[in-house]
Formats: structure tokens, C-alpha cells, sequence
């Protein structure tokens, strides 16, 4: 296990709903291993993220937002500079808020300092696997902005 990782969430049969991981499959074509992070495939972890979390120094999650932004837009923020409007149906180790996630962690003191949410506005969450147009066409700039995010010093 390496201190930091990047983890692509969401649900890859919902469409958009999936991009994270779409994100963090291109990230590994494009730029393969990376030095010091892991590339996880995380999909819908629920609680299971609390685990791929664990241990590590930093961590940068990649995952659909609404934000009520256009579609396929990009936003980089931190955990505390976001407010959760999930409503979930109930206890699930499959389905999660993502924030209440990180807060269990934090509180566990078992999970990174350093956390970086990477938000991209959907199009279509729907049943399916293929991304949107616009989701599909910017791929490769996703990909791109987080790998250069992690360079040292950022």
C-alpha cells in the first residue's frame, strides 16, 4: 500500500453516475503506475472507503456531484468546503455519504490529512455504462487534472 491514492467512485451502471472510476481506468492508460499512489477502482465502496482510506497520508477522490453546474464540469475541493445533500434510503454497506464517510475516518484517526474531492457535474444518471457525450469527450482533461495535482507541492 502506498501513502497516498487516488480512488474513482460511483456507480459504473448508472452512467455518469460512474465517472470516477472512468476517470481513474484513463488515469491508469495514460499515465500507468504512479510513484508512491495507488490507483483504486473504488466504485460504490460505501463503507468499505473507510478501509481504502486507511493508513494513507493523502487521498484523492474522484466522484459524480451535483453541483448545479453544466454537465462534465470539474471542481476540485476539500472535504470542509462542501455540504452534503445526500438522502439515503438507510443503512447500507454498499451506498454511503460520501463526507459523513470521511468524518468517520477523521474521527477513527485512522484516515489521511490530506483530502482532495475531484466533483464532476452529470448529465445522465441513468441505467447504463457508457458515459455521456460531454463526460466521454473530456475524459482525457479529468484524467489529466488530477494526475497533475499530484505533483509535489500541490
Amino acid at each position: 500500500m502506498h501513502p497516498a491514492a487516488v480512488i474513482g467512485l460511483g456507480n459504473v451502471l448508472l452512467r455518469d453516475e460512474g465517472v470516477g472510476v472512468h476517470v481513474v481506468r484513463r488515469m491508469r492508460a495514460r499515465h500507468g503506475d504512479l510513484p508512491g499512489t495507488d490507483l483504486i477502482e473504488g466504485g460504490s465502496a460505501g463503507m468499505k472507503l473507510v478501509h481504502m482510506l486507511a493508513g494513507r497520508r493523502r487521498a484523492l477522490l474522484v466522484d459524480c456531484a451535483l453541483m448545479g453546474a453544466p454537465p462534465g464540469t470539474l471542481r476540485r475541493f476539500r472535504p470542509g468546503e462542501a455540504v452534503s445533500v445526500k438522502a439515503l434510503a438507510g443503512f447500507s454497506l454498499h451506498e454511503g455519504d460520501l463526507l459523513a464517510i470521511l468524518r468517520l475516518c477523521r474521527e477513527l484517526g485512522d484516515g489521511p490529512e490530506d483530502v482532495t474531492i475531484f466533483g464532476i457535474q452529470p448529465h445522465t444518471v441513468a441505467p447504463g455504462e457508457e458515459l455521456s457525450g460531454c463526460l466521454e469527450a473530456r475524459l482525457d482533461a479529468y484524467a489529466d487534472a488530477v494526475y497533475a495535482f499530484l505533483e509535489p507541492g500541490r
